[in-house]
């Protein structure tokens, strides 16, 4: 049974586990448990996705119980109405702060055809640095590794996978846009495979109500197990002027 975070009468908002698909697609054909469907028949009703998290992605995701509401949702993030927030460990350490703009082809997977390049541009905000005892690269000892806060201002896809790698700060376990040893490596000392990002939070207008809404998702209990592996150096929040 899936965990709901909020409902009324016109959406809702689950917490998704890592490795659910949210509906049916022919890139992972042989999957047969969806979020889409296991969220219809726990309620006993029809449900839009208002967005999509990857496969391996947990975290918050919301969903329409109209199609009218799932338009004006679409609406929402289409134009930059609805504030994201998600959590990503990464490799190395990335400075305490910045923004990512950097134009992507809307589809990944085949940026090299010829693709019309979007606007995307991702802030994000360091939290905490750790060096572990890990050998990811043979020349050296130890790697360094962090957890970042992200906020991207358009929702192209994969789009904070593929602009952390754009800063050289690939999310650990993507094995789409990260690398393969150092994704292996990290499993093996972390005792669980999985890709370390995690959909936190969304700050929007009710589509109806027009009240504003804070949703948000705790990251789970692996999320806490990682904070105990290594000594974390914490970096203070920077405060807005």
């Amino acid at each position: 049974m899936l965990q709901i975070l909020h409902i009324d009468e016109h959406l809702v908002a689950i917490d998704k586990p890592p490795g659910l698909l949210v509906h049916r697609t022919a890139l992972d054909a042989q999957e047969q448990r969806f979020a889409l469907q296991m969220l219809r028949d726990q309620l006993g009703r029809p449900v839009w996705p208002a967005h999509r998290l990857d496969k391996g992605t947990s975290g918050l995701l919301l969903f329409a119980l109209s199609g009218e509401t799932a338009s004006l949702l679409g609406q929402a993030f289409e134009s930059g109405a609805m504030k994201k927030r998600y959590l990503a460990l990464v490799r190395g350490w990335p400075t305490e702060q910045g923004l990512i703009d950097h134009a992507l082809a809307r589809d990944p997977e085949r940026a090299s055809a010829g693709q019309q390049l979007l606007p995307a541009r991702t802030g994000w905000q360091r939290l905490a640095r750790v060096e572990w005892p890990l050998a990811a690269d043979a020349r050296f000892p130890s790697s360094r590794y962090a957890l970042v806060e992200a906020h991207p201002e358009s929702g192209r896809r994969h789009q904070i996978r593929r602009h952390l790698k754009h800063i050289a700060h690939p999310i650990i376990g993507d094995a789409t846009h990260g690398k393969g040893p150092l994704n292996r490596a990290v499993a093996g000392f972390l005792g669980l495979q999985r890709l370390w990002l995690h959909g936190l939070e969304l700050r929007f207008s009710h589509p109806i109500s027009g009240e504003a809404l804070c949703l948000r998702a705790p990251p789970g209990p692996e999320w806490h197990a990682l904070r105990e592996r290594g000594d974390w150096l914490v970096d203070q929040p920077k405060r807005s002027a």
